[in-house]
């Protein structure tokens, strides 16, 4: 017996109603487990993360100016650091006739004078091979020409060390 379409989507209205039902008498349970849970554990909203998320705090407080790097900010907390393609609020407040200077932040550039300085600083390089005419190689990077080209006259790497 083939069913018409209206038929079958009857039945799935009919289906949907009797899921939504249990559906309903699941949560039900669920939530009243819950909070026998919070009330034995003595749980606070907080501890649950149902309250202000700490993401959206931080970001309706923070201020351009204390973005680190900010070189463009409209001050309402939107910044760019100038890096990049332009944001959607930058274009769209370039486009209603706002120049790009009047959104330059004061943030302090970093201070003259001190320059950055490697954590870990790399030995230098001793020159581990040399041939005759004064060149040389550490053993970093790919073998120069010269090398190459007295390996395949016959020479042995033991022959240039040095």
């Amino acid at each position: 017996m083939t069913q018409s379409y209206s038929q079958l989507q009857k039945k799935i209205a009919t289906l949907q109603r009797q899921a939504d039902a249990l559906r309903e008498k699941e949560i039900s349970g669920v939530i009243s487990r819950i909070k026998v849970a919070i009330d034995h554990y003595g749980l606070t909203a907080n501890q649950l993360g149902l309250g202000a998320a700490p993401s959206a705090r931080k970001f309706a407080t923070r201020n351009a100016a204390s973005v680190k790097g900010a070189k463009y900010s409209d001050g309402n907390g939107n910044s760019w650091s100038g890096r990049g393609p332009r944001p959607h609020w930058l274009r769209d407040a370039m486009a209603s006739g706002r120049s790009l200077d009047e959104f330059i932040s004061g943030t302090p550039a970093a201070p003259a004078g001190k320059a950055k300085t490697r954590k870990f600083k790399r030995r230098p390089s001793s020159v581990l091979y040399r041939d005759g005419s004064g060149n040389s190689w550490t053993g970093r990077g790919p073998r120069p020409r010269w090398m190459k080209e007295a390996l395949a006259s016959g020479k042995t790497l033991e022959d240039l060390t040095g």
